[in-house]
């Protein structure tokens, strides 16, 4: 069975990628959990990880780092990884790595955390000039293919890579058209998504980098984690 190393799931959008398509393609693996900042699970975790950082999946012996890598580790091995139709695969491709590599804005300002909602202090021309690209794309994705997913009927990687989006929508209250909005909906009531949140608002750890990124994108208006 795959072991599957994660971050804090309030966090960790990374994380969230490869977890949420094991999920909905029903693969099994087991979940280990290494808590920012925890040196006592980190520390032994680096000699495992050639990049010391999650996620990383384990395969008997095959370790498999960084989460497009392990995206396509799974496709090698599963269907559905990625859509059938050569064209929506293509696309579903070319949308990934977009994500894998760009919206640097979207990131710095608006870091995933599932348990609070923000109220930004400002959107700037960047930020405002990476959120109609992703409502570019989604709505490309969905009016080209059908929908209800970005590359077709299915769930797949390319929905997965975007799932942490739809996470910061939620907490920043971004704003989308009504079809690229109804997608991030969606996502967020996939049972899958559901029982990350449900697990993310429960966690216990507080990492003070991830709250000093919080504080200076906005100001939280609801905190609906356990204390």
């Amino acid at each position: 069975m795959y072991r599957l190393y994660i971050a804090n799931k309030n966090y960790s959008s990374w994380s969230l990628r490869p977890w949420v398509l094991l999920r909905e393609l029903e693969i099994a693996f087991e979940e280990h959990l290494l808590p920012f900042g925890d040196e006592t699970r980190w520390g032994p975790f680096r000699t495992l990880s050639p990049a010391a950082k999650v996620p990383c999946l384990v395969a008997g012996t095959e370790v498999v780092w960084e989460s497009l890598a392990i995206v396509e580790y799974l496709a090698e091995r599963h269907a559905g990884v990625w859509p059938t139709d050569a064209v929506a695969r293509a696309w579903a491709r070319s949308a990934a790595a977009e994500m894998h590599a760009g919206f640097a804005e979207l990131r710095a300002v608006c870091s995933m955390n599932c348990g609070v909602r923000v109220r930004l202090h400002a959107i700037g021309p960047s930020l405002l000039q990476d959120t109609s690209r992703l409502d570019a794309l989604w709505t490309e994705g969905l009016s080209r293919f059908g929908g209800p997913f970005l590359a077709g009927p299915m769930f797949s990687a390319v929905d997965a890579f975007y799932a942490p989006v739809a996470f910061r929508v939620q907490t920043y209250g971004l704003t989308l058209t009504p079809k690229a909005a109804a997608y991030a909906e969606r996502l967020l009531a996939l049972p899958s998504m559901q029982d990350w949140n449900a697990a993310a608002l429960l966690e216990p750890f507080r990492d003070e980098p991830h709250e000093l990124d919080l504080r200076r994108a906005g100001v939280v208006t609801v905190d609906l984690r356990a204390t």
